[in-house]
């Protein structure tokens, strides 16, 4: 049963899709899909993060669909995506699985972007069949492997057990995070983004993660503190491009840097300089433009590639 998901309004507010359907993952759990854009298009395929919905690709969503076909989804637990019996990167990369079954025809080709969460599925799903027949190349965006925790620096102290038990407790709190207010406001900016993050993005941002509730919110959490993808990494064989923002609180660019050593087809690695966790809302036109050289480069089976470190100014 789909529920309503508090979005904003105006420049912030997400495009009405073209289609919507279900895909039903390997346990059952039917996923809420949405697809925009012209039919025949280049694809390409959106996974958001912890506590976020479609909702939150929203300026990619306007941004590629003019020429691309574009399909986003709700993660199980998230916008209109009932939560499932299991809370797993295994769960995960299920459904992306499924999504990628819905909504591409045997053996096409999309480009595959991933934020946070929605980067873990994309490491969680490298080694899948289906994965690997239908991801053309990949874009991680604000996301690490293992010790999400230990290296996060969102509790403002050294490194240690001291910090890391301090951030457990943030981060997996069971309290409601209740109506958008303006406290509200400021905690999630301090949390999760930049502090040049404009107003209406902080708003419509924590717009989108108070909407999330706090028992998936809970659950989730207990996921990515146990988190260990390292060993996926090798296994992303697809052309990928990383993208981080030096001041994200959440991910830290020592996360990126590890991937970006440790991925088999590093093709691009982005820093942002002052921008937070959640680039595609930060930093719209940089993470659209990147899936568009992905597109371009990759997404019709051309290999190869250069790496790149580019670190841009928010």
């Amino acid at each position: 049963m789909s529920r309503s998901v508090p979005v904003s309004t105006g420049p912030y507010a997400p495009p009405v899709p073209a289609r919507v359907l279900t895909a039903v993952s390997a346990d059952g759990t039917r996923l809420h899909v949405e697809t925009h854009g012209p039919e025949g298009a280049p694809a390409v395929v959106l996974a958001h993060g912890w506590t976020c919905s479609t909702a939150f690709w929203a300026a990619q969503i306007r941004d590629l669909a003019a020429d691309h076909r574009v399909v986003a989804y709700d993660q199980r637990g998230h916008g209109r995506t009932p939560a499932g019996a299991v809370c797993s990167t295994d769960a995960l990369a299920d459904d992306l699985e499924a999504v990628l079954a819905a909504t591409l025809a045997p053996g096409e080709k999309a480009v595959v972007a991933g934020h946070s969460m929605g980067g873990m599925t994309v490491l969680a799903a490298a080694a899948r069949p289906r994965f690997r027949e239908h991801a053309a190349a990949a874009l991680l965006c604000s996301t690490g492997a293992s010790r999400l925790v230990a290296e996060s620096t969102v509790v403002p102290l050294g490194p240690g057990a001291l910090r890391t038990g301090l951030t457990r407790r943030v981060l997996g709190s069971r309290a409601p995070l209740g109506p958008v207010t303006p406290v509200a406001r400021r905690v999630l900016r301090y949390g999760t983004m930049g502090p040049g993050a404009a107003p209406g993005t902080v708003d419509a941002c924590a717009r989108i993660v108070h909407g999330c509730p706090t028992r998936v919110r809970h659950a989730w959490s207990k996921v990515l503190d146990t988190l260990e993808l390292d060993h996926a990494v090798g296994e992303l064989l697809v052309p990928t491009a990383v993208v981080v923002g030096t001041a994200d609180r959440l991910t830290p660019p020592v996360h990126a840097r590890s991937l970006v050593a440790a991925l088999p087809n590093c093709v691009g690695s982005t820093e942002l300089t002052g921008v937070g966790h959640m680039t595609p809302m930060e930093a719209p036109e940089v993470v659209s433009g990147r899936i568009r050289e992905l597109v371009a480069g990759y997404g019709t089976g051309a290999q190869g590639g250069t790496d790149v470190t580019i670190k841009e100014g928010a």
